[in-house]
């Protein structure tokens, strides 16, 4: 590959040296890319894929993919036209509930165009989660490369002292008629208003107020909270690059034993018949 040559496809643009971030299973390291913390439907060809070392972990291939296999999660999905959607008994008593208890905070949200966007408006909006959470400075840089031609919406909630209570960050995919959301930072002084929860009902009734048919909650596996909102899950499709008997490979704890079927290991192609069951990812409201 050509040194200093910039390749594009999709959403994504990179170099041989900005294309991936080292990540670590305890003191193994493997790769991921960079837009792998912050952005859904990673785009791959053969040419990222000459590029990039391995042990190489790469999430969420778009579903009409050929390539990439589905992992052992789920992308939750608002479909917040689903008829009965917000009439269920359950969810409307909660989210009148959401409503009630953030009604004395200041509300603002922002329709900005990813390309107007820096680094600094970024960490400004979500440093403290970075920080918990372990987001690279390079995966900050893909977020931006991933929004350069998309529209960033951005909500914030602020009490009458002055402070933020949540910064809520989602990016538009007008082509998928979907609001993804990035992330959220939330305070824990205000931990007993349920912000998170919060900025999950603010982004879903702005993708149905703006005649958006999804918001996309992330990965569901790990976060129960996310039972009160989908109603529709999305297989996720991933790939896993590992040289044989490589350490990431033995340690059965490793990302490749908990995402991935052992079958998917070091196989590109998709096969056209596999069944995948929503159902074992379906969340009952609660």
């Amino acid at each position: 590959m050509q040194s200093g040559r910039s390749y594009r496809l999709g959403h994504q643009s990179w170099t041989a040296s900005n294309l991936y971030i080292h990540s670590y299973h305890d003191e193994i390291a493997y790769f991921t890319t960079r837009w792998d913390a912050l952005c859904p439907y990673i785009d791959v060809n053969e040419a990222m894929l000459r590029i990039a070392p391995q042990p190489l972990l790469i999430y969420a291939l778009p579903p009409e993919s050929d390539w990439g296999h589905p992992i052992r999660d789920a992308y939750g999905l608002v479909a917040v036209r689903e008829p009965g959607y917000w009439d269920d008994t359950r969810r409307a008593r909660k989210f009148k509930e959401l409503r009630q208890k953030h009604r004395h905070f200041e509300h603002t949200v922002q329709c900005i165009p990813g390309s107007l966007l820096t680094a600094a408006d970024v960490y400004a909006w979500g440093s403290e989660h970075f920080s918990r959470f372990g987001i690279d400075p390079a995966e900050v840089d893909g977020f931006l490369d991933y929004v350069s031609e998309l529209d960033v919406l951005v909500f914030q909630v602020r009490s009458k002292h002055g402070d933020t209570v949540l910064t809520d960050v989602s990016m538009i995919l007008p082509d998928r008629s979907q609001v993804y959301g990035s992330f959220c930072q939330w305070n824990p002084n205000y931990r007993n208003f349920s912000p998170g929860l919060y900025a999950c009902l603010l982004a879903a009734q702005w993708a149905f107020d703006e005649g958006y048919e999804y918001y996309n909650l992330g990965p569901v596996g790990d976060f129960p909270y996310k039972r009160l909102f989908v109603n529709q899950v999305e297989p996720i499709f991933s790939l896993a690059l590992c040289p044989s008997e490589h350490p990431l490979m033995l340690d059965r704890s490793s990302p490749l034993h908990t995402d991935f079927c052992p079958t998917d290991w070091n196989r590109l192609e998709r096969h056209p018949n596999r069944v995948w069951n929503a159902a074992d990812f379906l969340l009952p409201v609660v």
